[in-house]
């Protein structure tokens, strides 16, 4: 009888250890941010993690979000909110804000970052990560790339790439003026473009992780230490300590990897958050969904080197041992315009002319007015966009135009930049109204196809796949969708397109360059994908 219990505990013993070494080794897929959600930097606070990415021309800038696990994250907000901290007008595309860092320190948050357009460097504090956020607080110092380092003896100093690399300043962190002069203190070990500079204290040597090789295929991280913040450093033997510009990563799906910041978990362990890209098409690389943010395990022994997932690579599926998870609830496929205000997920393409935008005119519904501006234009256009997360995708929206006039459009977009976009639109043609598809890439502008519709009510939706767009309308009577055109994605791939964004899907009016009041009311959007 005691040997038959001795071996029922054992064997209770056993399956325990089993199921909890399974819920260990459960792991999780990489990106943890999905789309347009590039140069991530991260800070902990107790049992909270929280990030914040780059946003370059759209408004608000600088999204923030939160997590407890590093897998599941939420957005509660962003850090520049008012015209007055992000001044966009005619900024072009990929430029404005570039690659933020977040920071805690004695009870506030800073977000520093580089507004390329207006201003220059610069810091915003907050005592709530989901703000409000001071106004900027500008440091003189030509780059780009901002951090802040408090050491211990309470000197603060500013991180920032110069052409020739790492430079560290130290200033005064309540005015953000220069005290002390800017020294070179690292270059790297040899690859192009060393950027995205943070400075980790641990074990009595200064870490200086950095990105080179530019933020493309050649991309990675490096680190190295020193006992003095200001050098010599020595380099990893491991560097590049992150990468795929490689045999190893050379099939992989993720590339571009680079631009990193590690942060330790309440536990001990230490992960590293940084940008890369997922790639379509098997011979000739496109990526449409711009620099996403992925994770990593770091193993960071002490006194010793942080190695990053083993081998310093990465893949879709992680199989490795994870923190508890706390999920989300999951946001809706349909966004209903009855609230008195949009979701985070919603930008602005540059400072928007708000009048042109109501959610209590018409119950129900969100109102667009058509302003002059069209798509072509580094202006702030009348649009609305959130981001495409997924290679696959259905997006739909349910349109009324109110429109007199032939000049006058309104529709859903792919938008790449401001000389790559695909528009799905209704507009007047005559006494008809139309459905078009249009194509924009670079130089080559052209109708793909049309279609008369019955009224100035339509459905609109596109299907996305890895390598084309497929476009739909539909009488809102019937809603039987029919198909319009297909496009490749490839045109709107950064690697045709260039820049540094990524596709948003945007719904927008137009007048075309004349000033007219006409007015679309958009009833419903969805947002459906299916996660691979």
């Amino acid at each position: 009888m005691k040997l038959l219990k001795l071996a029922t505990i054992i064997c209770l013993i056993t399956i325990s250890c089993f199921y909890a070494d399974v819920q260990a080794q459960d792991g999780y897929k990489n990106p943890v941010l999905r789309g347009f959600n590039p140069d991530p930097s991260i800070c902990r606070v107790g049992d909270d993690f929280y990030l914040v990415t780059s946003s370059f021309e759209y408004f608000p800038g600088l999204p923030i979000y939160t997590s407890k696990d590093l897998i599941n994250w939420k957005q509660i907000g962003h850090c520049l909110t008012r015209d007055s901290q992000l001044p966009l007008q005619k900024v072009p595309s990929s430029g404005g804000l570039f690659a933020p860092s977040l920071r805690y320190h004695d009870g506030l948050f800073y977000v520093i970052c580089t507004n390329v357009s207006a201003g220059g460097n610069f810091y915003c504090t907050a005592t709530d990560p989901a703000g409000p956020w001071s106004e900027p607080i500008w440091v003189d110092i030509k780059s780009i790339d901002p951090d802040i380092f408090w050491d211990e003896d309470g000197k603060t100093y500013f991180v920032t790439q110069g052409d020739e690399g790492i430079r560290v300043t130290e200033i005064d962190i309540k005015t953000g003026k220069v005290t002390g002069p800017e020294r070179l203190v690292w270059g790297g070990i040899g690859g192009r473009f060393p950027e995205a500079p943070h400075i980790y204290k641990k074990d009595g040597f200064y870490y200086l992780l950095l990105g080179e090789g530019g933020t493309e295929y050649m991309h990675s991280a490096t680190i190295g230490r020193s006992k003095n913040i200001y050098g010599p450093y020595e380099s990893c033997p491991l560097n590049p300590i992150l990468t795929h510009a490689n045999r190893l990563g050379q099939s992989n799906p993720i590339q571009g990897v680079g631009h990193a910041d590690l942060i330790q978990a309440k536990d001990g362990s230490w992960w590293m958050v940084f940008l890369a890209f997922r790639v379509t098409h098997q011979w000739a690389y496109y990526h449409v969904l711009g620099r996403e943010t992925f994770l990593a395990p770091v193993d960071w022994p002490k006194g010793g080197w942080p190695q990053v997932n083993g081998n310093g690579t990465v893949s879709l599926n992680m199989e490795v041992p994870i923190l508890p998870l706390h999920p989300f609830e999951q946001s809706p496929v349909r966004t209903e315009f009855n609230n008195d205000k949009l979701g985070f997920e919603w930008q602005y393409l540059r400072n928007p002319v708000r009048e042109n935008y109501s959610l209590s005119e018409k119950k129900g519904f969100l109102r667009i007015s058509t302003s002059p501006y069209t798509l072509n234009e580094t202006e702030s256009v009348s649009m609305i966009c959130r981001r495409q997360t997924e290679h696959d995708f259905t997006s739909a929206t349910y349109l009324e135009f109110n429109s007199s006039n032939d000049n006058e459009e309104a529709g859903i977009t792919l938008i790449q930049n401001n000389t790559h976009h695909y528009d799905l639109f209704i507009k007047k043609e005559g006494k008809q109204t139309i459905v078009r598809l249009r194509a924009n890439a670079g130089s080559l502008r052209y109708v793909v196809a049309e279609q008369v519709i019955p009224d100035n009510k339509a459905l609109l939706k596109i299907k996305g796949t890895p390598s084309q767009y497929i476009f739909y309308y539909a009488d809102p009577q019937n809603e039987e969708y029919k198909e319009l055109g297909k496009l490749d994605t490839r045109y709107l791939s950064t690697e045709v397109a260039g820049g540094f964004t990524g596709v948003m899907i945007g719904i927008y009016t137009s007048s075309n360059g004349k000033v007219t009041k006409a007015k679309a009311y958009y009833k419903w959007f969805d947002y459906e994908t299916e996660n691979k």
